[in-house]
């Protein structure tokens, strides 16, 4: 009786569309599988075209590039004499389904189409794909000609089966279908399933990632078994990061824990486990015994072929492990940083321009920069070809070898510090001895030419000098003149970025990185087309309140000291005049409410659905201790009008790192008017109603 079992699920860093390297990606996963004794490989969900086609899913030609792709897989002898398990739409009865396809030595065993479709957040599945709803049914799909002259098959078994092969049964879920409540895992498991298969397109949001290990191990701890996650990392063309994670479970502990972030294209993790110890442990769950009696079987897929060898018991067996977290400051200094690297390798651009204005956002920013180059240090340092072949060609040098991150931020990294008359020498300071420590190419240059030329032509067209209301102008004066100063920044910010290599004798042009916060756009406390106006925004998903703990991250794991002053100095736009040339103007102030008022009011309007009725309610008994009824009133009434007054600026936010699940990223995550009744009168009433009886 064989009884140890070699399983390996793995981690790719598929892109959209890229038939081509996906493929690639995934013949190296099948031979590093093979190559450390694995009889089944898993790979990430739809990994052959890409989790993030989007519309694309609707096109004649993914599906036929999809199934050219699965022909080579089929043709290739890295397939043989290993159980595949790969993820591609396939059309059936002219209904598009999210599936698995299962093959072993060039014939198809089962197409598995998804039941349970992600439709929430940033997921739109059932825009594309329709769920399987025949539960344990199963049909014949009749195979296209290009495979059919590969397998012989004309037809083969597609819907919701498991596999059963001489030595055990698996049963694959896909993605969002560990999440449901439902799970098939469980009546998998009760009809006698061993291997519980998830192939996941799951993205990283911080504080995550034990969510997913804990659902993990919790579906086999209740009812015994193996679980393997396979999921797809990086950037896949958008702004999600898929972080990874793959790993490999064994009766509720984990075996087997892939990385959450790295620059590896493929990684693949291997196990194997004793059969034997899933049959024992499930003996003596009584409970599940009973229920297994009353199971309806699923239809099986018989397999010829072991997962196991006959002769196998001097095999060692692997031991549960203990998952390693990262901190919230590890996971903002990693994926963000990864993000980048994707985008900038595969955008061919040759680095990144950042108006760096001295506070925290844009040093926060930065600092994930120099992260980036630290981690593609590290990874040629560790033998990564790939790292060290895109590093070559962003930096346009054959012969480079990345040693030093300074040294690598110096070649794709530029600073600008666009100085105004309203700008303290202090930030000017903390700008450039920050662009020191990292080793960032840094500019300083002065707009006030460039604010005094429009303004002008305003003055000569209408015959009036609009005044900052510190010399006596109207507050609309004065927003347009700081309005003014902010976009004149964005319209240099692009110019540099598209000529400062070549005024150096550099070819290439650079990608704008914006900085704006999460909570900033929450309340939209920015200008339209400023600086927040940029090609991506590593931290448009982070909170302040996080961002300012990284910083201190950054201090002591880097040891950037020219941070400590940015985090003790009060955040201030610096668009309004000096006093005695100190800054007056400041964020808090400004806004009418604290950042971390801010992060409270997010997570309320976004995660708990509140209204400004509900929350309200929900924050006169949060903050009892320091505010009155009252005043509470007065704070939501505050937040809701300037949260909709701004709304509109979110149409044009610039695609920012998802990590956060309040994010107001109106593109795809939160879907809102942008013309609001900005009064919310009825609204209101109800909240002045209670005031009125508390």
């Amino acid at each position: 009786m064989g009884r140890a079992v070699t399983v390996a699920t793995c981690a790719l860093n598929q892109w959209a569309l890229d038939f081509e390297g996906n493929l690639e990606r995934i013949v190296r996963s099948i031979d590093i599988a093979k190559s450390k004794g694995a009889r089944y490989r898993l790979g990430p969900e739809l990994e052959i075209c890409g989790y993030g086609c989007s519309d694309h899913f609707y096109e004649s030609d993914t599906l036929l590039h999809s199934f050219q792709v699965l022909e080579k897989l089929l043709e290739s002898p890295a397939t043989q004499d290993i159980i595949c398990d790969v993820g591609m739409p396939v059309l059936h009865k002219n209904v598009r389904y999210n599936c698995r396809v299962i093959f072993l030595n060039k014939k198809i065993l089962l197409i598995r189409p998804k039941i349970s479709l992600a439709n929430g957040g940033n997921y739109r599945e059932l825009r594309w794909f329709a769920p399987w709803s025949k539960a344990k049914h199963v049909e014949e799909y009749f195979l296209p000609r290009i495979i059919q002259e590969v397998t012989g098959q004309e037809t083969v078994p597609f819907g919701d089966a498991v596999l059963a092969t001489k030595d055990t049964c698996l049963g694959a879920e896909i993605c969002e279908e560990l999440w449901a409540p439902n799970s098939p895992h469980i009546e998998m498991g009760l009809d006698g399933v061993e291997i519980f298969t998830n192939s996941s397109g799951s993205h990283h949001v911080l504080r995550k990632a034990h969510a997913r290990v804990d659902l993990v191990n919790s579906a086999t701890a209740k009812n015994g078994g193996i679980y393997i996650l396979a999921n797809q990392k990086g950037c896949d063309g958008d702004r999600l990061y898929y972080d990874g994670c793959a790993m490999i479970s064994m009766n509720g502990e984990t075996v087997a824990q892939g990385s959450q972030f790295s620059l590896d294209d493929v990684e693949v993790l291997v196990a194997t486990l004793d059969l034997e110890d899933v049959r024992s442990y499930r003996a003596e769950i009584s409970s599940r015994n009973l229920a297994a009696s009353k199971v309806n079987p699923y239809p099986r897929v018989k397999v010829n072929f072991a997962l196991s060898c006959p002769d196998d018991v001097a095999v060692p067996i692997c031991l549960p492990i203990q998952w390693r977290h990262h901190s919230p400051e590890e996971e903002i200094s990693l994926g963000p940083a990864c993000w980048l690297w994707d985008y900038l390798r595969r955008s061919k651009q040759a680095g990144f321009l950042l108006p760096l204005s001295g506070g925290i956002d844009s040093s926060a920013t930065a600092c994930i920069v120099y992260s980036m180059c630290h981690q593609v240090c590290l990874a040629v340092k560790n033998g990564n070809a790939d790292v060290l072949a895109d590093a070559r060609r962003i930096v346009n040098d054959e012969t480079y070898i990345p040693e030093d991150p300074r040294e690598l931020c110096k070649r794709v990294f530029t600073t600008c510090y666009m100085a105004s008359e309203n700008s303290s020498q202090d930030t000017c300071n903390r700008a450039k001895l920050l662009a020191e420590q990292i080793g960032s190419y840094h500019i300083n240059l002065s707009i006030d030419a460039a604010v005094k030329a429009v303004v002008g032509i305003f003055s000569v067209v209408t015959g009036r000098t609009p005044r900052f209301s510190v010399h006596g102008g109207s507050s609309r004066e004065s927003l347009a003149l700081q309005n003014v100063q902010a976009r004149i920044r964005m319209v240099l910010a692009y110019l540099f970025a598209q000529l400062a290599l070549w005024a150096r004798g550099m070819p290439g042009g650079l990608l704008v990185l914006g900085s704006a916060n999460v909570d900033e756009s929450l309340r939209g406390y920015l200008t339209k087309y400023d600086c927040s106006s940029a090609d991506i925004n590593p931290i448009g998903g982070i909170s302040k309140t996080d961002l300012k703990n990284f910083i201190q991250y950054c201090i002591e794991n880097f040891q950037l000291t020219a941070l400590r002053s940015i985090m003790s100095a009060p955040p201030t736009a610096e668009l309004e005049p000096l006093v005695d040339g100190q800054v007056a103007q400041t964020d808090e102030a400004d806004m009418g409410m604290t950042y971390a008022e801010l992060s409270v009011y997010g997570k309320l309007r976004k995660i708990a659905k509140a209204g400004p009725y509900s929350m309200f309610c929900k924050l006169i008994n949060m903050w009892k201790e320091i505010c009155s009824p009252r005043e509470v009133a007065s704070k939501v009434k505050h937040f809701f009008r300037m949260y909709s007054v701004n709304r509109h600026k979110m149409t044009t936010l610039t695609p920012s790192y998802h990590a956060e699940n309040y994010s107001p990223d109106d593109n795809r995550f939160d879907l809102r008017p942008f013309l609001y009744n900005t009064s919310w009168s009825w609204q209101f009433r109800c909240i002045d109603r209670q005031v009125n009886a508390l």
